[in-house]
């Protein structure tokens, strides 16, 4: 069983840990089975002490020499040497399996998050992929390391303690059995309610995570348009939340501890006690029943670690599962499947819907065909379905109804790999990775060479100011090094995508951080270099329309017109409306929003400033 809630990430249910924990198990077997025998050896040794000491006391009750008392004290001593030097051994083997199999952890946890649809991602949230990926990774990483070596060594010398109570006396050994039972009960109610708990605790942590990182990262917004009190308001609910969670575990620590610290002075009491009764009518020796006290005394150590551990073993199995649960996560539909390729470069859109989970319809029967190597141009006022539309182009979504398709093959149904040379879809959403800008651009195309790399940013008008950079393409960039802003950042990104080379290319404000005058500059060098290319362009400048070789309106979900230029301005319809206003004729205004309406006032200015003429 997988347990989901819609829009977030799955969480791994509890018979997928354990077939995960057993997969990461058998990965790296001699070692673990090293660890077992190696502990076993240890606990073994560990034993001898209070037996030879239990056998030196019936030995002088009996009147036996001091020779022999000697040679049991040595006993003891070289016993204890080697179980402190086997215990050592086992720990140093436990932890470096731990490291091998926290790698193979991490390794697989990057794999999955690269492999999610960019959808899945955005619904769940990058708040919950990132505390997956940091604060539960670095949990499992704890257990496997310290946790699960130190629960395996002190598992195997409780069971043999008591083991060896057995064998010494077994009615002792069933009245230090008997007297675990409150510590029994205890560990039921626990671990009945801990998972749970931990679950909705990370869940919590998560939501925290996200509602910051999403006020950081929007804080201009907020400011803009005076969001703070509800960003505040939103915050304080998330903490109460996480601060709820955390109460209730810690709940559950403060009566399972206290009761188990009580619980451990009853095995030895008990055996005292019976072994009292038993000594004084000769059933067992004084000898027996001292070691019998002093295995369950000895019995208590490994106990309260193992209970201990198996506080930390639920809060890191919820993070396990966490991070496990990545695997569940919905994948493209081409995913390990074997599509067909597609037969051209033709796009058919045929009777599309769309609905997002947690909102009314997007989409409502659009129809479209865009033709290998046409340049579409897509305008419409703000909400009016473009950016949807641009997603199932891409095939980052699927449509509700109707289909999508790409040479006869569903876009969404392809191959991630396949996909991307089929269709790229680029957005003002843009990263800089850490490291030199050779390998920002490289993560397109990896077997690119310089020359085709300084083509790429010739290509966007990027190359002058890196040239101008302290050593080129081998300047390092991020925090610590060379800072891009907006604009270079958007331009490298365009740059990655002349190296990837896909035959369609969808711009959805590709350039919309770009000056007006760059931003052309941009899309016409684009223009040339993708000469014979399909581009789709999501316009909100119109002289992206006016260069293209049809245009697109789009209005309240639904493909209103369809047609090039000229045409749509000579019919008098939405299109015209919309290219009047963005040339200031207010009273022809239909179709526009305020965002178009500032755009062309933006273009227009930059125009007046360079002495040029708006199209």
């Amino acid at each position: 069983m997988t347990a989901q809630v819609p829009g977030r990430l799955p969480v791994a249910g509890p018979a997928d840990v354990r077939r995960a924990a057993v997969r990461l198990v058998r990965a790296d077997g001699r070692s673990f089975t090293a660890v077992l025998l190696l502990n076993a050896l240890a606990a073994g040794a560990g034993l001898a002490g209070p037996w030879l000491l239990g056998r030196i006391i019936d030995h002088v009750r009996a009147g036996g020499g001091v020779g022999a008392v000697d040679r049991m004290a040595l006993a003891i001593v070289v016993c204890a040497l080697a179980q402190l030097l086997l215990a050592r051994w086992a720990r140093y083997v436990g932890h470096r399996f731990g490291e091998r199999t926290l790698a193979r952890v991490r390794e697989k946890f990057v794999d999955r998050a690269l492999g999610l649809p960019a959808s899945v991602v955005e619904r769940a949230g990058t708040g919950d992929l990132t505390t997956r990926g940091t604060a539960d990774v670095a949990a499992v990483g704890t257990t496997l390391r310290d946790v699960g070596p130190e629960f395996l060594v002190c598992v195997v010398q409780a069971l043999f303690v008591l083991v060896a109570v057995f064998v010494l006396d077994p009615l002792l050994g069933i009245v230090g059995v008997l007297a675990l039972t409150p510590i029994w009960w205890v560990l039921r109610w626990y671990l009945r309610r801990a998972r749970d708990g931990y679950l909705a605790e990370g869940a919590a942590t998560s939501e925290v995570a996200e509602i910051l990182a999403a006020t950081a990262s929007g804080a201009r917004t907020v400011e803009a348009f005076r969001l703070s009190g509800q960003r505040v308001s939103a915050g304080r609910d998330a903490l109460d939340t996480s601060r709820r969670t955390r109460l209730y575990t810690l709940f559950l620590r403060s009566v399972f501890f206290p009761v188990i610290e009580v619980s451990y002075i009853l095995p030895v009491a008990g055996v005292l006690l019976v072994g009292g009764v038993l000594h004084a009518r000769g059933a067992v020796s004084l000898g027996t029943v001292v070691a019998a006290a002093l295995y369950l005394r000895q019995f208590t150590e490994p106990l309260d670690q193992i209970l201990m551990h198996v506080e930390q073993l639920q809060s890191s199995g919820a993070s396990f599962a966490r991070v496990e649960g990545l695997a569940r996560a919905p994948r493209s539909a081409g995913t390990g499947a074997s599509a067909p390729a597609p037969a051209d470069d033709r796009i058919d859109v045929t009777g599309v819907r769309y609905a997002y989970e947690r909102g009314g319809e997007v989409l409502r029967g659009v129809d479209l065909t865009v033709r290998p190597g046409e340049r579409l141009a897509v305008v419409g006022p703000s909400g009016a379905g473009k950016t949807t539309l641009s997603r199932l182009l891409a095939g980052v979504d699927a449509p509700t109804e109707g289909s999508v398709t790409v040479g006869g093959v569903p876009v969404a149904g392809l191959e991630p790999e396949r996909l991307r040379r089929q269709v790229v879809l680029v957005t003002q959403e843009h990263h800089v990775f850490l490291g030199t800008v050779r390998d920002n651009l490289r993560i397109a195309e990896p077997a690119a060479t310089d020359e085709q790399v300084w083509s790429a940013l010739a290509a966007v008008g990027a190359d002058t100011w890196v040239r101008e950079l302290p050593h080129a393409l081998d300047t390092g960039l991020g925090t610590s090094a060379h800072r891009t802003d907006g604009s270079q950042a958007q331009q490298l990104a365009l740059a990655r995508v002349v190296l990837a080379d896909p035959h369609t290319l969808i711009l959805d404000e590709a350039t919309a951080l770009l000056d007006p005058t760059t931003a052309r500059h941009t899309e016409r060098a684009l223009a040339a270099v993708l000469r014979g290319r399909t581009v789709i362009a999501i316009a909100h400048r119109l002289h992206t329309a006016h260069d293209a070789d049809r245009v697109a309106v789009m209005e309240d979900g639904r493909l209103t017109e369809l047609g090039t230029h000229d045409d749509l301005v000579a019919s008098a319809g939405a299109y015209a409306a919309l290219w009047h206003t963005w040339h200031g004729d207010a009273g022809n205004a239909g179709l526009s929003s305020g965002e178009d309406t500032r755009d062309a006032a933006a273009d227009r200015g930059a125009t007046a400033r360079t002495g040029g003429r708006a199209p």
